[in-house]
C-alpha cells in the first residue's frame, strides 16, 4: 500500500552533461529517459530532460520534490531551439560592453537563454579574488534586451573548461569534464602522493589551471592497497635479512627495500614481516613468565617454547 500512495519520482538534466536533479512526476504519468519536459525552479520555469528512472527512495531536499508541470510540446522544443541560435549573439554583445565598461578581469564564458527566452544568464569567470562589480554591464544588457531579464552568474575555472572544452592536458581528445563528469569532486593534493605522482605542477594541472579531475579516480583503489602494505623507513624482516623500506608499490601488492650494504630489492608484502612484531615473538619465546613451568599462567604460550 506505501508503494501505491509514494509519488512517482525521476531524475531530469538541464545540460547534456549536467547535474541531475530530482523532481516529482505523479502527474505526468508514462515518462521515459530522454523525454523533455517542463518545470519549476528557483530561476524559473526550465525545460529539462528525463534522464533517470530511480528504483529506490530518493531522499526529498529541504522543502520536498517539486512537481513536474507537464510534457514539453512540439513547439517548446522548436522554441527553445530557436533561442539556442541567439546565445552566441548574446554572448558576444556581452564581451564587447565589458570591454567598453574597462572590466579586465572578467571573461564571458556563456549565455544561456530559457527555453522561452523569458530570461537571458550569462556565466562569467573572475581572474581576481575579489568580487566584480557588474552593475553597470548588467544595466547596459538589460537595456539591450528589454523583453528579457538578464542576469549574471559568477562560475569557477572548472566550470569555464567545461564550458570551452577541448583537448586534456593529458593528450586525449576531449576533456573528461566535457565528456561524462557531471559535477566535481573535491581534489587535493594528497590525492597525488598517495598514488606516487610528480608533484610537478605539469603533471597535476589540468587546462582549467586547477587540480586535474582524474586524481580522483583511482585515489580509494590506492588507499585501500596501502593499507594492507608497511609504511615507508618501516623496518622489515625479507628473506634476505632485515631492511628498510624505501618505497611502496600499491597495486602490486610489493614494497621496495634497503638493506645495510646499500643494496635494494623488491618484495611482495607475502614475503615480508614487521621487523617490531618479529621481534615481540622472539623476546616472548626466550623470556617466559615465572608461573610458566608450573602451569599457571596464562600468557598463551605452549611449554616447548621456553
Amino acid at each position: 500500500m506505501t508503494d501505491t500512495l509514494r509519488p512517482s519520482v525521476v531524475g531530469i538534466r538541464f545540460q547534456e552533461i549536467g547535474k541531475l536533479y530530482h523532481f516529482e512526476a505523479s502527474s505526468v504519468p508514462d515518462l521515459k529517459p530522454g523525454d523533455f519536459v517542463i518545470v519549476s525552479t528557483s530561476r524559473g520555469r526550465e525545460m529539462g530532460q528525463v534522464a533517470s528512472l530511480p528504483s529506490g527512495p530518493v531522499a526529498p531536499p529541504d522543502g520536498g520534490l517539486k512537481p513536474i508541470e507537464r510534457r514539453a510540446t512540439p513547439q517548446d522544443l522548436a522554441l527553445r531551439r530557436a533561442w539556442s541560435q541567439r546565445e552566441l549573439e548574446a554572448m558576444i554583445e556581452c564581451r564587447a560592453k565589458a570591454s567598453d565598461l574597462g572590466l579586465r578581469g572578467i571573461k564571458i564564458a556563456k549565455a544561456e537563454y530559457s527555453f522561452d527566452g523569458s530570461r537571458l544568464t550569462f556565466l562569467f569567470t573572475s581572474e581576481g579574488d575579489e568580487k566584480a562589480d557588474l552593475k553597470d554591464l548588467r544595466k547596459q544588457m538589460q537595456l539591450l534586451y528589454r523583453r528579457t531579464r538578464v542576469e549574471l552568474r559568477q562560475i569557477g575555472p572548472r566550470d569555464v573548461a567545461k564550458i570551452l572544452g577541448g583537448m586534456g592536458a593529458c593528450g586525449i581528445e576531449e576533456r573528461c569534464c566535457s565528456r561524462f563528469l557531471t559535477e566535481f569532486s573535491p581534489i587535493s593534493i594528497k590525492m597525488a602522493k598517495a598514488q606516487g605522482i610528480s608533484l610537478n605542477p605539469q603533471e597535476i594541472t589540468g587546462m582549467c589551471g586547477r587540480l586535474r579531475c582524474c586524481l580522483v579516480y583511482e585515489y580509494e583503489m590506492y588507499v585501500e592497497a596501502r593499507k594492507t602494505l608497511p609504511k615507508r623507513n618501516k623496518r622489515v624482516v625479507t628473506p634476505l635479512g632485515e631492511a628498510r623500506v624505501l618505497d611502496v608499490v600499491p597495486l602490486r601488492g610489493a614494497v621496495i627495500v634497503s638493506f645495510e650494504d646499500g643494496k635494494r630489492a623488491e618484495f611482495l608484502k607475502e614475503e615480508i614481516h614487521p621487523y617490531d612484531e618479529l621481534k615481540a615473538l622472539q623476546d616472548k619465546s626466550v623470556a617466559p613468565c615465572d608461573r610458566h613451568e608450573n602451569g599457571g599462567c596464562d600468557c598463551g604460550r605452549s611449554r616447548t617454547s621456553s
